[in-house]
């Protein structure tokens, strides 16, 4: 029965028990003239429409896009039925950090390994994989954040000449852009496994094929970019159509080498779609802390990433003056070692996330007096959904017994699908690239930059102040597929408000793609006067007409 029969039951049982004697005997009269029965109208399509909007933003909650954003290509099937039965926030919570707990390489630490690293790629596969589209939806992105990083990569980004292999026929063709990335082993699938990955449309969108031929663009040219086979006349270049294996190859009767035989590839490319097997069981993580005495100095600020809809990469940076560490002198060389621990808790002090690390600081005894004016910076990176939370850090000089416990805020933003978004900015004492194998590990590594921010914001003329942020969902013209926008910097001198400086950049310029690029430069300052600053960078993108602005004080000495 329908809810609306099932109301139209109850109204008509209510009635007749509140007065039968009424009900029958209306129910003998016929209808007076005039009078007509009333019938429920349908829903116009408008209505239906907004009420179809309704239902799917009620939907689109931080766990819908966990689901089918952050843990899309690694949850298993029997995973997603649970968590779509599942009617409260609270078991969601629980499921989520069960999901985690449960591929934890290591149970007994407080990191998950597995989890950061799973973060990790998903930030790479934006940074280096997106085409109009973000890094982690492409074939590529997937494929990564599954499996990780290729033991090989033979990439052509061009296309153009390419000489077939033996086991494609042999020959010269042209191509266009691919990739193929081999895996010496993937568990669950095997050894010695290659993915290829083809650009047909030409605008860096590769899609993964099971099909080594559909590289090759003069595969339709008569007579054009034939195989050995066929330049010898074992074979016709019109019988690669009529092929049964699912490929165009022109290798005529040639047996294809057992890991091409089409059962082998269909069932490789099936296996590739699949999550991850799950390698660990279910566990219960307890852990407790400490409230100490605020002695040892130290500095916090946290900058926020987003990865996905529902998941932003939070870097967490700790600074401490060497004059408040106590060094220990071994021999020539004397080092202060401070260990740390830290956690993440909800607002409901339910805990989220829990990291600790020991930073050393070595330096020559002879020069540890001059060392002694210098800072020390630790950076960690969590992945965190939006929303509030609180962040209490534990930090204890080993050598000298001071520790602190201090506490800060962290409102991790949620950026807007569709909506033009901001990264935190970051004004940093270091900005430089880092080599390919590093890119997105390591301390202050965001994407393929380190980015080391300057704590305390305080600069000299001398320097060059660096400026990081990233920005995301711009709008890609229908015919060109680039965003179409600018980029406007202004520095303002605080108290009077006078501009300083002010320059402006089209964004077609800028590195990355509409759905996420990077503002990155080196600004000289031995122009501006000491005292107090304010920079503003305002982004602006004229087809969706929007603007979103961050600003960042700072000071020049």
């Amino acid at each position: 029965m329908t809810r609306k029969g099932l109301f139209g039951t109850l109204a008509i049982a209510g009635l007749l028990a509140a007065c039968p004697s009424a009900w029958a005997q209306k129910k003998k009269d016929k209808p007076a003239e005039g009078e007509r029965e009333t019938v429920a109208k349908p829903l116009s399509e408008k209505e239906q429409r907004k009420k179809a909007e309704k239902l799917r933003k009620e939907l689109e909650t931080p766990y819908r896009k966990w689901l089918n954003e952050d843990v899309i290509y690694i949850i298993t099937d029997e995973e997603r039925k649970a968590f779509s039965r599942m009617s409260t926030d609270e078991e969601r919570e629980q499921f989520i950090e069960q999901f985690w707990l449960r591929r934890d390489p290591s149970p007994d630490s407080q990191e998950n390994e597995y989890k950061e690293e799973h973060y990790r790629r998903i930030a790479y596969a934006n940074e280096r994989f997106a085409s109009g589209i973000p890094g982690w939806k492409t074939d590529r992105g997937m494929i990564y954040i599954r499996f990780g990083p290729a033991d090989e990569v033979e990439s052509h980004p061009s296309g153009g000449t390419y000489e077939r292999p033996y086991e494609e026929g042999g020959g010269t063709t042209s191509t266009y852009p691919f990739e193929k990335w081999r895996y010496r082993w993937i568990e669950g699938i095997g050894t010695d496994v290659i993915i290829e990955f083809v650009d047909k449309t030409m605008t860096g969108e590769y899609r993964m094929t099971m099909d080594p031929s559909e590289k090759d663009a003069l595969l339709y040219v008569p007579g054009a970019g034939l195989t050995m086979m066929e330049q010898m006349g074992m074979a016709n270049k019109a019988d690669r159509f009529s092929r049964t294996d699912g490929t165009r190859l022109g290798t005529g009767n040639q047996p294809l080498p057992a890991r091409m035989q089409p059962f082998e590839r269909l069932q490789q490319y099936a296996n590739l779609q699949k999550a991850p097997s799950v390698k660990f069981k279910d566990l219960e993580a307890a852990i407790t802390s400490k409230v100490i005495y605020n002695l040892l100095p130290m500095q916090a600020r946290a900058d926020f990433f987003p990865a996905t809809g529902s998941t932003v990469i939070t870097n967490v940076t700790l600074q401490f003056a060497r004059k408040d560490l106590q060094f220990k002198q071994e021999d020539k060389l004397s080092r202060a070692v401070v260990n740390i621990y830290a956690r993440v808790t909800s607002m409901s002090r339910r805990v989220v996330n829990v990291f600790e690390d020991v930073v050393t600081v070595e330096v020559p005894t002879d020069f540890l007096q001059q060392a002694s004016q210098g800072q020390s910076v630790y950076q960690k990176s969590i992945p965190l959904a939006p929303g509030m939370y609180r962040l209490n850090i534990v930090a204890k000089d080993i050598v000298g017994g001071n520790m602190n416990n201090y506490e800060m805020a962290l409102n991790v933003p949620r950026m807007e699908e569709d909506k033009l978004f901001a990264s935190s900015l970051v004004l940093a004492d270091l900005i430089e690239k880092v080599p390919t194998k590093s890119i997105g590990t390591g301390q202050f590594v965001i994407g393929s930059s380190k980015v080391r921010p300057r704590m305390g914001d305080e600069f000299r003329q001398d320097e060059k102040m660096g400026i990081y942020m990233k920005l995301y969902n711009f709008s890609a013209d229908e015919k060109t597929g680039k965003p179409s926008g600018t980029i406007d910097y202004e520095i303002l001198k605080n108290g009077d408000n006078a501009k300083v400086l002010e320059f402006s950049e089209d964004v077609v310029g800028v590195e990355g793609s509409a759905a996420q690029m990077t503002v990155e430069k080196l600004l000289p300052l031995k122009t501006l006067a000491p005292g107090q600053y304010t920079l503003k960078v305002k982004a602006v993108d004229n087809l969706k007409k929007e603007t979103v602005t961050q600003s960042a004080q700072f000071s020049v000495k």
